[in-house]
């Protein structure tokens, strides 16, 4: 698939975004007045800001507002209706905590457990793909909420939770990629099944559908090497998880070492995100005679 950096700014910075806002929901950390206020910040800004990045991948931005109608059978729908209840839900708590010195806490367990829904529905617009096998399995949405609870956990100085999660994120990480590495070819996808023509023997390409790429070609098949991605890979298994968990565990209260743990994960997150869409093989690739 082609790595959209829209989509891949949205899907991290949402999830950091929603991650935080589950904490703070649930009264980690414990903060009032101006601190309450710097750390919803954050969290809005994240989350808002990842949203609005997703539109710019829209055909037509302006009709964004129609993704919302569509939420009994999209997970795209779904997760703009989830987004925006739980960006109100948990701004009622945020109210009281800042302005007010009150924990009107039924909100913010609320808010925590929509934004936690959201997290979930945005991984299922990948997790329900049965034309890319590499997402279409349990680890994805595990994968997903990971990300979002490890990162939050991190923005929101919560030390060992943030470690403890860090370190299954990477755990988790490292087995999602060796399954998806098999996945096309355990989902049984060949030439042979997508035309059809399995019955007359073997198919192979005679010539390119194609004189020129086109929007098939350009979204849906994307081909990576695979030493460039076994070296992305690495980069992103030691900066998102290794190295924060680390300087979390042995410097948790060096606020400059903090600020570089939180650096070191974001680059790892924009490395992983990217290998999340950039080797995704969408069984569209096969008429091409590509994965």
């Amino acid at each position: 698939m082609h790595p959209a950096p829209s989509v891949i700014i949205f899907t991290s910075l949402s999830g950091l975004g929603f991650g935080l806002l589950a904490w703070l929901g649930f009264g980690y950390p414990n903060v009032t007045g101006m601190t309450a206020f710097i750390f919803f910040f954050i969290a809005y800004a994240l989350a808002v800001g990842g949203l609005i990045s997703s539109t710019f991948h829209l055909g037509t931005p302006k009709n964004a507002i129609k993704a919302f109608s569509q939420w009994r059978t999209s997970w795209l729908s779904r997760e703009g209706v989830m987004s925006i209840v739980s960006l109100l839900v948990i701004a009622v708590y945020a109210i009281g905590v800042i302005f007010f010195n009150q924990r009107w806490q039924i909100f913010g367990w609320l808010g925590s457990v929509f934004s936690l829904i959201t997290i979930y529905t945005t991984s299922m617009i990948y997790g329900q793909m049965k034309t890319v096998p590499r997402w279409y399995m349990g680890l994805t949405p595990v994968l997903f909420l990971l990300y979002s609870l490890a990162g939050g956990a991190l923005l929101a100085a919560q030390v060992l939770p943030a470690a403890l999660l860090l370190v299954a994120l990477t755990i988790v990480q490292y087995f999602s990629w060796h399954i998806g590495d098999g996945a096309f070819k355990q989902a049984g996808h060949t030439i042979e099944t997508a035309t059809g023509l399995g019955n007359l023997g073997k198919v192979r390409l005679l010539e390119s559908p194609h004189s020129s790429p086109n929007y098939l070609m350009k979204e849906m098949v994307h081909v990576v090497g695979r030493k460039h991605a076994q070296k992305l890979r690495m980069i992103a298994i030691v900066l998102l998880g290794m190295v924060p968990a680390l300087i979390l565990l042995l410097a948790p209260a060096n606020h400059m070492l903090v600020g570089v743990a939180v650096l070191s994960h974001l680059i790892g997150l924009f490395a992983a995100r990217w290998l999340f869409f950039a080797e995704a093989e969408h069984v569209v690739g096969l008429y091409y005679d590509k994965r």
